[in-house]
């Protein structure tokens, strides 16, 4: 576990290539426990890159990154679930063809705490009661907003202490959009610590504790949320204002 004194989430000055091109370069940035982090970008600044490397998706090229005081750069995959981090992709990424139960079972595969599973199980229908009322509809049945609903539910049966949310407001409606954040801020007071990378950056800047600003794969602004709310660079960049 990690101390008090030491980072939850600890990035050391990482780098990422796709072949020769460099999509990050050399960022720093730490998350401690409890927190809501969001990082900021404009679409291709790096931002998905920087969680699929956290989950071992992407290896990256050079740097640490440190979970609970464990370097976790060269893990495998499921290995980086199992210590804790899990993480509901861009784009949602549901089985199709699986109903809603059987995408929940598939969150939960690594784990043996049957009972804890079922409380688990109860908790993500509580926070989205919608998933109940389909719990045996074939997921590519149903609407963005389900499924966004259905992908952070998997995320949750891994039972994680570390939730990573790519775009979680992406091509959803409105009033789905409203219930997906509340979702978020119940799921962090609950216990469970969530770096959030959200083009929203009004609702993600709310939610936050702290954000990161991500531009071309280099961090150019960091803060608390309020903070970076109030920065007129921000307001320009990412709020229309």
């Amino acid at each position: 576990m990690s101390t008090p004194s030491e980072s939850f989430l600890k990035v050391e000055n990482l780098h990422v290539h796709y072949g020769q091109i460099e999509a990050i370069k050399g960022i720093d940035f730490s998350v401690s426990q409890g927190e809501i982090v969001t990082l900021l970008g404009c679409n291709g600044a790096g931002k998905t890159t920087v969680l699929k490397t956290l989950s071992s998706l992407i290896r990256s090229s050079s740097g640490k990154i440190k979970f609970e005081g464990q370097e976790i750069q060269n893990m495998e995959a499921h290995k980086i679930v199992s210590l804790g981090i899990s993480q509901s992709p861009e784009g949602r990424m549901v089985f199709p063809d699986l109903t809603v139960d059987e995408n929940l079972e598939m969150g939960a595969y690594l784990r043996k705490d049957k009972p804890k599973i079922k409380t688990d199980r109860d908790y993500v229908f509580s926070l989205f009661p919608r998933l109940k009322e389909r719990i045996k509809q074939e997921a590519g049945t149903l609407s963005g907003g389900e499924q966004q609903m259905l992908a952070i539910a998997r995320a949750l049966m891994a039972s994680p202490k570390l939730l990573l949310l790519d775009e979680p407001s992406l091509g959803i409606a409105p009033i789905l959009v409203q219930s997906i954040m509340a979702a978020i801020k119940e799921i962090n007071q609950k216990g469970t610590t969530i770096l959030l990378v959200e083009q929203n950056a009004f609702l993600a800047l709310k939610l936050a504790t702290r954000a990161y600003v991500l531009e071309t794969g280099k961090i150019t602004l960091s803060g608390s949320g309020r903070e970076l709310l109030e920065n007129p660079e921000v307001q320009k960049a990412y709020l229309g204002k």
